[in-house]
């Protein structure tokens, strides 16, 4: 029997994580703004998920509470925040340039009750800042915490436009930073020119991940380049392929020279070892032998393993 449990997704920031409260009683609509009760305090976020009803699995016990909607002194107090995280981010800069650190303050944030200010910073490597700690605890006479935080996450924070014009999908609406990988963009076809592929953070095109889904599985229907194929027009080798369309160019030599045809997927038939054999068949096959190929190099590395363990256990005696 699955067990469910309601709760309400509330977000922090307008593309942060949504995470889940326990709503106590309150029925409450996409937008409205709440006080709950977080790990570091009390906090207002917005109801990104109104009440639901989901399973228990899926719920990091315990659900912190909603404790009731903002109100108008909610507001103003966070109204007032704003205003000391600018004078906090001045006052760090010059901290983080006397104590001769190598590092760059990307965001101030003040809890909603003002218990605790959070620098958010960038750095090339390690930074020793517990000198830092407690100049700006001596300054703001309160609790401080300094997180080092990614090229991405500065990205996220800051906001920028992309090379397509529109507003960075990381600091519009994505939750989280999903893996993205060069063999992404060789499926796709696209330029491996860095400056073509990578975004204002230097690091690869989080968009790369979109489609990705779409082109692998059309990737298990065209044939790979360099592969043979036997069309109406004779037997040829596939020279450049277009995956989402499902369709290839193919050189043909004949006696009378070498002509070149576009054909579609149904349209040819992958020959391998003398036997003819269909485009998505010839896919399936590739995809197991490729899987294979992991286990016997899995199974090499167990034996030299092996190996060593045995001269090092001889070495011992």
């Amino acid at each position: 029997m699955r067990y469910m449990t309601e709760i309400i997704g509330i977000r922090f920031s307008p593309a942060g994580k949504i995470y889940y409260f326990s709503p106590q009683g309150h029925s409450l609509r996409i937008g409205d703004k709440v006080i709950v009760e977080t790990s570091r305090g009390v906090e207002l976020g917005t109801v990104s998920i109104q009440n639901r009803n989901i399973p228990d699995e899926e719920i990091q016990e315990p659900l912190k509470p909603i404790l009731r909607l903002a109100e108008e002194k909610d507001f103003e107090q966070l109204k007032r925040n704003k205003e000391k995280e600018r004078e906090a981010f001045t006052v760090a800069n010059e901290e983080i340039a006397r104590h001769g650190l190598d590092m760059k303050l990307i965001r101030v944030e003040y809890t909603f009750d003002g218990s605790k200010i959070l620098f958010y910073f960038t750095a090339d490597g390690r930074v020793d800042f517990r000198e830092l700690v407690k100049s700006l605890a001596g300054i703001f006479r309160t609790r401080i915490e300094l997180r080092q935080i990614g090229v991405r996450d500065e990205a996220k924070h800051l906001g920028a436009l992309g090379i397509c014009g529109r507003f960075l999908c990381c600091s519009s609406y994505l939750n989280d930073f999903q893996p993205v990988s060069i063999k992404m963009a060789k499926e796709q076809g696209l330029s491996l020119n860095p400056t073509k592929i990578s975004g204002v953070c230097g690091r690869l095109m989080c968009c790369l991940q979109y489609e990705q889904e779409a082109y692998e599985a059309a990737l298990k229907e065209v044939p790979r380049v360099g592969t043979t194929v036997s069309t109406d027009d004779g037997t040829g080798v596939v020279t450049e392929t277009n995956v989402l369309k499902r369709t290839m160019k193919v050189r043909i030599e004949k006696p009378e020279g070498t002509t070149f045809g576009q054909y579609t997927v149904d349209e040819v038939t992958v020959l391998r070892g003398g036997k003819g054999q269909k485009a998505e068949d010839s896919s399936k096959s590739d995809t197991q032998t490729e899987a294979q190929k992991p286990e016997k190099q899995t199974q090499s590395d167990e034996n030299n393993n092996d190996k060593s363990a045995k001269q090092k256990k001889t070495s011992e005696i």
